[in-house]
């Protein structure tokens, strides 16, 4: 992956004006600012533009350009920043289970980020939609994780021999109900897996997103999802405050540009829409 990276850029885009060190108070502040800003969206695919997960790529969408991304964008982009404020950074990449079991089959479609920090790790992730995270998580902590809006558990799985862990699983407390998020081996990923997991999520006809336009934001106390033309604002702790229907290209605009923060300069928000009631029309398959 290119290294062109413009600091001064991105911590104008988030908002941060802090310290350029490496500290946890640092890594929190930066992970909580991140999903604030920059929306988690699937635009591109769904009107069948390619999403390129280089790193000037990413800078000129997600910085310069104003939209957002999902997964691969943000966590790249997140990456590199934490690399230049001097975090030890490694990729992971892991199985999404939002909507189905932690034993369901399920593709390497999703980037994540383990930090070390002062002989300890932390789990950093800015790019899962519906339940982002908003604060770094311990990786090796066993119990639930308070974050700023909810609360989530990392579950070890040991392997055979019962003291390797195979995998993590997440899981993520919204509206009292515990639900499974993803679940990833600690190895490190390769740039291949993310290009591979990219083509996938991004083209792939079978793929959620190139069947069902979707767009998430976190709110300083709760957050902003989007699926098709249903729009939901949840509180804090994941309970539904109100949902809307969208119903015309214009309403569309008005959401993703007000709402959400999105430009939408170079997208055809009539065929967005079109899209999106298509989506509507279809069962969500994970």
């Amino acid at each position: 992956m290119t290294q062109d990276f413009d600091p001064a850029r991105y911590f104008r885009r988030i908002g941060y004006t802090g310290p350029r060190e490496a500290t946890l108070d640092v890594l929190r502040t930066v992970h909580s600012l991140h999903p604030l800003a920059i929306p988690f969206e699937n635009i591109d695919p769904m009107r069948g533009k390619a999403v390129n997960v280089d790193l000037p790529s990413v800078v000129a969408k997600l910085v310069d350009g104003e939209r957002g991304g999902y997964c691969f964008e943000q966590n790249a982009l997140f990456a590199s920043a934490l690399k230049y404020l001097g975090f030890d950074v490694t990729p992971l990449i892991g199985r999404v289970c939002w909507g189905r079991t932690f034993e369901a089959e399920a593709p390497l479609t999703h980037m994540l980020l383990r930090i070390e920090l002062d002989g300890e790790s932390w789990l950093a992730d800015v790019g899962f939609g519906s339940v982002t995270l908003t604060a770094p998580l311990r990786l090796n902590a066993s119990g639930e994780q308070a974050t700023p809006l909810e609360i989530f558990s990392l579950t070890p799985v040991p392997t055979g021999d019962g003291h390797t862990v195979g995998e993590y699983r997440l899981s993520v407390k919204s509206a009292q109900t515990w639900l499974p998020t993803y679940r990833f081996a600690p190895r490190p990923a390769e740039w291949i897996d993310y290009k591979l997991g990219n083509w996938y999520t991004s083209s792939a006809p079978d793929s959620i997103f190139t069947n069902h336009l979707m767009a998430c934001r976190v709110l300083p106390q709760g957050r902003l999802a989007l699926l098709d033309t249903k729009l939901v604002e949840r509180g804090p702790k994941g309970d539904v405050i109100a949902e809307t229907k969208i119903d015309s290209a214009l309403h569309l605009v008005d959401v993703l540009g007000g709402r959400f923060g999105l430009n939408l300069a170079d997208v055809d928000t009539d065929e967005l829409f079109a899209r999106a009631l298509a989506g509507a029309a279809k069962a969500v398959v994970r």
